[in-house]
């Protein structure tokens, strides 16, 4: 009964809700017909333009603040660090030397001595000097005459630079000692090598001075003398001076070179003791250049004149030589192109005969060589930054090119050296054709590399060959620093096959007459050291390590495997 009651009074309130609902809606029934669909555009939107207002009669209204502050001092012990710039690790700088010496001692009872000073007397002004010992008493096996040397040189210098140029002079002696030691012993045996006395001496003095110019017409010049004797008699004296200036001709740079070179010298007689034996020749010349450069192109454009009188035969000539070459780059630093087309006369002496080959005998003929072109061309660059390369050939002219030979053994000797074992000079003119390369590889600053060789064919005039000329020559080097105390390296040479002529009269017959071609050698030497601290180090080396037994000249052979070892000291005043 009370459900029932309670619901009748739920649905009259909902209807008089209901009721009142109606009575406030005041918007009419209306009917919409749509003829098409609606497509609002941006001009039927509207916006409110008015910001509402808010009246609110409980707004709490914020009230006015006053800040005010008190500045009350505090101590303070704190101080902030300063900055500092970070250090960059850097290699210990090394300690330079000014003076050296070094001592080795090897097989064969060889000595090696070397010793370098070098001492600053002032800002401006230096002294030197330079020692040098070589020496072996030899050994060879199977030899019937001494094979001991010596080579000593001593040197000393003084420089002094001013506020427009810079002087230096200085002075030496040398003394080598050697021995005619290549006896054929198919014709000649202990009977004869006990009468030769096969040691000869040569001994040289030079004296000479520079001077470089800064910013003048003069750039530099030079003069030098030496005298150059042995103890048979021999003596010759030798001058040369040159000076290098540059003018300017309408805005042009010619370079030009001025020199000078004389020479005079006489033996006690020729190689068949006739009689004594005289030379000399005095020569003057102009060597005037102008270089070229546009882009990647330079070209050196010049002459060489050089006028030489003969003072023994009392005969003058004048000469003109070629001298220019260029170089193109085709490709940057990795492949640059050039070539030139030069020419000289070249002075021979006693003193550079005896350089090459210790051996001559004091009886020579002693001739300038007029080198009457050079013609070459070639390529060099680099393949990367590390392997650099140079190809060049090369065809040239020369006439009366010293060539040495083996001298002939006379019927009756009546010199130490008349037994085929000296060598005189003969002259020719020949052409020569030739071809070269070399590669360097610098790995980094520690170890580097370096091959070369070259190809020679001879043409020759009135000589049957180009007499103890190769026909080919190559060289290697090696340089290993393997850590900080440990250094190493390596070289070697290798000479092609030469050709010489042995020739022995014999008396009541006909003379023996063979010719003999020296076998190509290759001579491969290393050395190892090792550095105790800054100033000391020691040192092993070892020449001819496969022992190979050749001959450098016609019966010369040289000594087998040799082994040094020494000590190096790195000192200042």
């Amino acid at each position: 009964m009370k459900i029932k009651f309670l619901i009748f009074i739920i649905t009259i309130t909902s209807s008089l809700s209901f009721v009142v609902a109606q009575e406030k809606d005041t918007i009419a029934d209306q009917t919409v017909n749509v003829i098409k669909p609606y497509q609002p555009t941006i001009s039927d939107a509207f916006k409110i333009k008015d910001n509402p207002k808010l009246n609110d009669s409980n707004a709490v209204k914020k009230k006015e603040i006053k800040y005010n502050i008190f500045s009350i001092p505090v101590a303070s012990t704190f101080t902030p660090a300063k900055g500092k710039a970070a250090t960059v690790d850097k290699a210990k700088a090394v300690k330079l030397y000014d003076n050296y010496a070094s001592l080795g001692i090897g097989t064969y009872t060889t000595i090696l001595g070397e010793v370098y000073l070098n001492h600053e007397l002032s800002r401006d002004e230096n002294v030197g000097g330079y020692f040098s010992h070589h020496s072996s008493q030899g050994g060879i096996d199977n030899l019937l005459l001494d094979d001991n040397f010596s080579k000593t040189k001593l040197n000393a210098h003084y420089s002094k630079s001013l506020r427009e140029f810079t002087w230096k002079v200085d002075g030496g002696f040398d003394l080598q000692t050697y021995n005619w030691y290549g006896l054929p012993q198919d014709f000649f045996g202990e009977a004869e090598a006990d009468v030769i006395d096969s040691k000869h001496t040569y001994t040289s003095f030079n004296i000479g001075g520079k001077i470089d110019f800064d910013d003048a017409l003069v750039k530099d010049a030079s003069i030098r003398f030496r005298r150059f004797g042995d103890d048979r008699g021999s003596g010759e004296n030798l001058f040369n001076a040159s000076t290098n200036f540059e003018v300017s001709i309408r805005d042009a740079d010619i370079d030009a070179e001025v020199f000078l070179d004389g020479i005079s010298g006489s033996f006690d007689a020729d190689y068949d003791g006739i009689g004594e034996l005289n030379y000399g020749n005095f020569m003057i010349g102009l060597a005037p250049s102008y270089q070229l450069n546009k882009d990647d192109l330079t070209i050196n454009l010049g002459v060489r004149l050089t006028f030489l009188n003969d003072t023994e035969l009392s005969k003058s000539k004048f000469y003109i030589h070629p001298n220019v070459d260029a170089s193109y780059r085709l490709v940057d630093e990795l492949l640059i192109a050039y070539g030139g087309l030069k020419g000289s006369v070249n002075q021979n002496s006693y003193y550079s005969f005896a350089n090459v080959n210790p051996f001559v005998a004091p009886t020579l003929a002693i001739a300038p060589t007029n080198q009457q072109f050079n013609a070459f061309v070639g390529v060099k660059g680099k393949l990367t930054n590390n392997l650099s390369y140079n190809v060049k050939g090369s065809y040239g002219s020369e006439k009366g090119k010293a060539l040495f030979k083996s001298n002939a053994a006379p019927e009756i000797a009546s010199e130490d050296y008349h037994f085929g074992n000296s060598f005189g000079v003969v002259y020719d003119n020949i052409t020569t054709f030739s071809i070269a390369g070399e590669l360097n590889v610098d790995v980094n600053r520690n170890f580097s590399l370096g091959i070369k060789g070259e190809y020679f064919a001879y043409d020759t005039k009135d000589q049957a060959q180009a007499w103890n000329l190769p026909d080919l020559e190559a060289s290697l080097f090696v340089d290993y620093q393997i850590t900080e105390q440990w250094f190493a390296g390596a070289s070697g040479y290798f000479v092609g096959e030469r050709k010489d002529e042995r020739i022995v009269n014999m008396l009541f017959s006909q003379p023996s007459v063979t010719r003999v071609s020296l076998d190509s050698y290759f001579d491969l030497n290393a050395h190892v050291g090792y550095k105790i601290n800054e100033q000391l180090s020691v040192f092993a080396k070892a020449n001819n390590i496969f022992n190979q037994d050749y001959d450098r000249w016609l019966d010369y052979p040289v000594q087998g495997i040799q082994i040094l070892a020494g000590a190096t000291y790195q000192f200042d005043f």
